[in-house]
């Protein structure tokens, strides 16, 4: 059984950083795509940054040039940098692979941002 523990989370206020990190049960070199999203109270699950086996990285236009996914294989961990931080990145962020499986969700991790 597949298990993604998130971690990292907290409350900071606007403009403040954080780094998520998402620790992995098999190695992370045998998954393609790997991600980070999240979700926010009233709406919908999103995707917020992605990673290729080969490190390849997208990311959603909310949070270009201010969060920066990562992986380590050798620690079978994603990261997730984020900086500059809005009110409007408050949620509970997850990992999954891309796309995601309902079977790997983990609890996530809250992120507030206080403005």
């Amino acid at each position: 059984q597949v298990q993604l523990v998130e971690s990292g989370g907290g409350l900071v206020q606007a403009g403040g950083s954080l780094r998520l990190s998402c620790a992995a049960s098999i190695s992370t070199s045998s998954i393609n795509v790997m991600g980070w999203y999240r979700q926010a109270p009233g709406k919908q699950r999103e995707l917020v940054a992605s990673i290729t086996r080969g490190g390849i990285t997208n990311s959603a236009d909310s949070v270009k040039g201010r969060f920066t996914i990562s992986r380590d294989n050798a620690k079978n961990t994603v990261y997730l940098q984020m900086s500059s931080l809005k009110p409007e990145d408050t949620a509970v962020y997850y990992c999954n692979v891309v796309p995601p499986l309902r079977a790997y969700w983990g609890r996530g991790t809250q992120v507030t941002v206080s403005s």
